[in-house]
């Protein structure tokens, strides 16, 4: 590829002579064939938007051999000329040595060319010269590519050189893979040096693995750089130990971040220490944003605390209309002691279940990690809640199960459901507990799933 030689189509800038008395000796001192000052002079003339002014003198300065005019001028085509005089300007200065000007010309080659392989040369070329950021693109190029092994080894190569999104994504590829211990060195290693969500996520893992007090370390060096799922999590592990003022304060912070769940147990908390305007206060807000649970005790809220019933009503049949179905038998209640509509229009008779059981906390940190680990290239994934509804269904219906039955046999001959479907949401529920045995789940998977779960649950009589 050869570099554009516009020179003479170039018209000199026609600018007044400078007053500066600086200005006017830099422009001597590039007219007199110093490439330094044209290079500046260019810099100039592009801050205060004079793009042709610009683009002149970084070409003076450019044919006289400066590297920063030559990808300078790489920018200015990116931005204003063509993509073929970028491309020819940038391979200028990356064949001196210069790791972005090659990072910006593979960029350019694989967005706009598509050329992949071309893309990779250069990538490869800055890496050599010690670019940690080219590394780890072509760790996710590799990645694309099926290359699980190339990209190992560039995330690796980028990590040790200090990319921690490189050791973010390697904990992650050990964690798909099943290898725990590769996940927890890498989210380690970020995590320390910063990473906020490294060191969630390792916390998720610990806490996976019944670890909930190294779990909490991990929080906490997330939650100090404002991680809001962190926060929610340190709220949880407070209200195990019933410390319920430790667990308000995580929730609240978790809540003023914008967590639905965070406001709804930041309103739980405030119920336990007898502070219902607060406890009105977040169950509103969780109530407004959709969550069934906070619609629910919300509603009892203002039937309770305000005699309220009309708010009530409201809020009660905003939840049984998503599924939940004690704020269905409040209702009930409701029409029965006061004569109201016996159905509210807004409460579908075939509202799936709400799942409002309590989860082990193991379970929960499993679907988030199966769902972030999906998430973490942009993969379309399954909501975390219907990954722990799956989990939590298992466990509710196996719960006392003698070891010598086989759970599948047992399930499908007492509820009366096609055995392959009780199967596949064993399947499902393996991988989830055992990364790497197989890939993870669609979300067409989890919805076919998920409708399981729930026959399984109302062929059972439970919710």
């Amino acid at each position: 590829m050869k570099a554009a030689v516009p020179w003479p189509d170039v018209p000199v800038p026609r600018s007044p002579e400078p007053a500066d008395p600086f200005e006017a000796k830099l422009l001597s001192t590039a007219r007199a064939g110093d490439p330094d000052a044209a290079h500046r002079l260019g810099r100039l003339y592009a801050e205060r938007g004079d793009r042709s002014a610009a683009r002149y003198w970084w070409e003076r300065s450019a044919r006289m051999g400066n590297v920063d005019s030559t990808f300078n001028l790489g920018l200015w085509h990116q931005r204003h000329g063509t993509t073929e005089e970028a491309l020819a300007w940038f391979e200028l200065a990356a064949a001196t040595g210069d790791a972005e000007a090659a990072i910006y010309l593979a960029t350019l080659l694989l967005e706009r060319r598509g050329d992949v392989a071309g893309a990779r040369t250069w990538f490869e070329r800055a890496a050599a010269d010690g670019s940690c950021v080219a590394a780890r693109r072509l760790a996710l190029l590799c990645e694309d590519m099926g290359d699980a092994i190339g990209s190992r080894d560039w995330h690796r190569r980028a990590a040790t050189e200090g990319e921690l999104e490189s050791a973010y994504d390697l904990g992650f590829l050990g964690y798909s893979a099943g290898d725990e211990g590769e996940a927890r060195h890498w989210w380690e290693y970020a995590g320390r040096a910063g990473h906020a969500d490294a060191a969630y996520h390792l916390g998720l893992l610990l806490h996976a693995a019944r670890d909930p007090e190294a779990a909490a370390t991990l929080y906490q060096l997330a939650a100090w750089q404002n991680h809001p799922r962190a926060a929610f999590a340190l709220g949880g592990l407070a209200l195990a130990k019933r410390d319920l003022r430790t667990a308000r304060a995580w929730f609240e912070r978790a809540a003023h971040a914008g967590r639905v769940d965070g406001q709804r147990m930041a309103g739980f908390v405030c119920v336990e220490l007898d502070d219902r305007p607060a406890a009105a206060h977040w169950f509103a807000q969780a109530a407004a944003a959709g969550d069934a649970e906070a619609a629910y005790d919300y509603g009892l809220l203002l039937i309770a605390e305000h005699d309220d019933l009309d708010g009530g009503r409201h809020w009660l049949a905003q939840a049984a209309a998503a599924g939940h179905h004690r704020a269905a038998a409040e209702l009930r209640t409701l029409q029965a002691m006061t004569g109201g509509p016996e159905q509210p229009e807004d409460v579908p008779h075939d509202a799936p279940s709400c799942w409002d059981h309590p989860t082990d906390p193991e379970l929960a940190a499993r679907a988030e990690l199966a769902v972030a680990a999906g998430r973490r290239r942009g993969d379309a994934v399954a909501d975390a809640a219907d990954l722990i509804e799956i989990l939590g269904t298992w466990d509710l219906i196996t719960r006392g199960l003698a070891e010598r039955h086989d759970p599948v046999r047992w399930l499908t001959e007492t509820s009366g459901l096609h055995a392959p479907a009780v199967e596949h949401l064993c399947s499902v529920r393996a991988t989830l507990l055992k990364p790497g045995t197989a890939p993870w789940p669609a979300p067409a998977e989890v919805e076919h799933v998920l409708a399981t779960a729930r026959d399984l649950r109302r062929r059972l009589g439970l919710r």
